[in-house]
Order: C-alpha cells, then structure tokens, then sequence
C-alpha cells in the first residue's frame, strides 16, 4: 500500500506542478495552455475504435471530454511516476534525487511526441502545426516542469513514507 500511495502522491505533485507551469505559461508569456478537453475527445474516440484523426479539433465532439481529457492527464502522470518507482523503487523516496526525476519527466516528452500528436492530427513531434519547433519546445519545457514536479513529488511522498 505503501509503494500505490507514493506512486499517487508522486504522480499528482508533479501533475499538479505541471498545471501551475501552464497557467504561469499562459499570464507571462500569453501562450495557451493544454487544451484537455480535446485530449478527452481523443481518448472518448479510441474508446469507439477510432485512434487516429486528420484534426482532432474538427472531429464530433464528445460527451463529458474535459471530464475525460482532466481524467487522463492525472492517471497518465501518475502512470509516468509508477514507472519512476518502478525502476528506482521505494529507496528513491526515502531521498529523492532529480537524475531519475529527470530521466522520466523529460522521457515522458516522447509519449506526446509519438502517440498522442499524431493520434490528434499534429503529426510526429507536432510537424504538421504551424510551429512545429515552437511547439516542440513548449512540449520539453512543459515536460521538463513535470520532471521537476516528479522530484517535488517524491519529497511529498518521503513525508508520508517512513520505512
């Protein structure tokens, strides 16, 4: 129960920290942030079968998709944290270090990458937007913030773990 919990812990920190990264993205500098309701029309699209669309803005809209897409965006970044202890175990906790932090956060860039902007329309790495390397460098910022949320993360869970 101990290892579930500081997954979760882990996960939501460095998700939560993530978000707090968008929206001071979005004051300070006007850019957008994530648009997860469109995450959701993807994931609610796959759930009929269809995993990839030419734009995933001009695809049917779905029902409940930001609650689907918010849903998503957690369970995914507690996912990249169970990945984080699965390979450097509960030791990690028990003193935090940002290598593996790192390692994962700014590896889990590839996922967006190379499944969910094509899946969405985007192209591999976001080729088919108007500033793939904009974007693409929004997306390695966004997920270097996530990287330091996994290690920020890891520090809540070692208050809650004690071996």
């Amino acid at each position: 129960m101990d290892y579930f919990i500081c997954i979760v812990l882990t996960g939501v920190g460095a998700t939560v920290l993530m978000d707090v990264w968008s929206v001071v993205r979005e004051r300070t500098f006007r850019i957008a942030p994530p648009n997860y309701g469109l995450v959701g029309r993807w994931v609610a699209h796959m759930i009929r079968g269809r995993f990839r669309h030419e734009s995933i803005a001009n695809s049917a809209p779905m029902h409940r998709e930001r609650l689907i897409g918010w849903t998503a965006h957690y369970v995914i970044g507690v996912a990249f944290a169970a990945i984080l202890l699965g390979v450097w175990g509960l030791e990690w906790v028990q003193q935090p270090a940002i290598g593996p932090a790192l390692i994962v956060g700014v590896g889990s860039v590839m996922g967006p990458f190379l499944i969910m902007q094509p899946g969405m329309g985007a192209g591999v790495a976001a080729s088919r937007t108007p500033c793939p390397n904009t974007a693409r460098m929004q997306s390695v910022a966004t997920h270097g913030v996530f990287a330091l949320g996994l290690y920020a993360g890891g520090w809540l869970a070692r208050l809650y773990y004690v071996p």
